[in-house]
């Protein structure tokens, strides 16, 4: 397997598998080889824009096709565990899209069966995987500037409002808190770890779902200060205040991005990373090497940190009285 191409599969034809299988095709050690969506025209009219020629009209002949060897995951969030299932059920490896599912509940089932089938199962989190990202990881770690003090770290964009849009239908799990407020709580989880309390707030659109909702993390000797909204344009920056100096993920903080380092006294660093792709290759290829290595779970995004990002998300909505079903 070290030297096998990786064929993947993925399960949805919409925005986000479009994004994965431009970067997948960037890749010199794996390519897209089948698209599966329910609608057949749809799966071939894919399957021609990103050059395969394996285009099928339902998941269940994808799941089959024994020349897969991963599968990548890019329905909408309601959908994510019962394809997970699926799919780990003809022991296909799974990239899922984050969420990882609707609640922890559901994430349970989903790691059981990875861990039934023996097959490899990961939350598609791909700004873990990002370079800007783990080198920030790296400093706050360090304690490069000291302690932090507070972190500020938003998402938001103002689509046009249509109820019948999946980002709006809280059917399938629309509204700004799963689809981007995830990636703020990430960043507060992933830096300063649990936090003692929350507090969290929200607006709503007429169809039920959160048009926007704020949050604050307690820690013992900070606090984290989130938010995520579809009715404005926001810079979408992660701040980290501490005691020496300021840590500063530029716009857009969740994708390929820089960081600007603010010293105590004033003076400022941009740190570049020379990214060439949308960014989704770097979880693509560390997924590929856990199939190469026999892995069942990520050393990275383990099943214990998407299970306590998706607690939280289900925390917020308790606190928010946002429920799915």
């Amino acid at each position: 397997m070290n030297s096998k191409i990786i064929n993947w599969g993925i399960i949805g034809a919409g925005k986000i598998a479009a994004t994965f299988a431009t970067d997948l095709n960037e890749m010199a050690d794996a390519k897209l080889y089948a698209i599966a969506s329910r609608d057949l025209d749809k799966a071939k009219e894919f399957g021609l824009q990103f050059h395969t020629n394996v285009a099928y009209g339902n998941y269940e002949e994808l799941v089959d096709d024994p020349n897969i060897d991963a599968i990548y995951i890019a329905t909408p969030h309601s959908f994510h565990k019962t394809h997970t299932l699926l799919c780990l059920n003809h022991k296909k490896p799974v990239l899922c899209e984050k969420p990882f599912a609707m609640n922890l509940g559901e994430v349970n089932e989903m790691i059981e069966s990875s861990k039934q089938n023996n097959t490899l199962l990961m939350e598609a989190l791909w700004t873990a995987f990002l370079p800007h990202f783990q080198y920030v990881q790296d400093l706050i770690d360090q304690s490069h500037f000291g302690n932090v003090l507070k972190l500020e770290a938003d998402f938001g964009f103002h689509p046009q409002y249509d109820q019948n849009s999946r980002l709006f239908d809280k059917s399938v799990g629309g509204g700004s808190l799963l689809d981007i407020g995830i990636y703020p709580i990430f960043a507060a989880l992933w830096t300063l770890g649990q936090p003692n309390s929350i507090e969290a707030n929200a607006r709503f659109f007429d169809t039920g779902a959160d048009s926007e909702c704020k949050m604050i993390f307690h820690y013992d000797c900070c606090q984290a200060v989130l938010k995520s909204t579809l009715l404005k344009e926001t810079k979408t920056e992660a701040v980290f205040t501490c005691e020496k100096g300021t840590i500063k993920i530029n716009g857009r903080f969740h994708e390929p991005s820089t960081v600007t380092l603010i010293d105590k006294h004033g003076h400022s660093e941009l740190k570049t990373f020379d990214y060439k792709t949308i960014g989704y290759n770097y979880e693509i290829e560390h997924f590929n090497q856990l199939i190469r290595n026999g892995k069942t779970e990520s050393d990275l995004m383990t099943f214990e940190r998407s299970r306590e990002l998706i607690s939280k998300l289900d925390q917020v909505r308790e606190l928010i009285g946002l429920q799915y079903t």
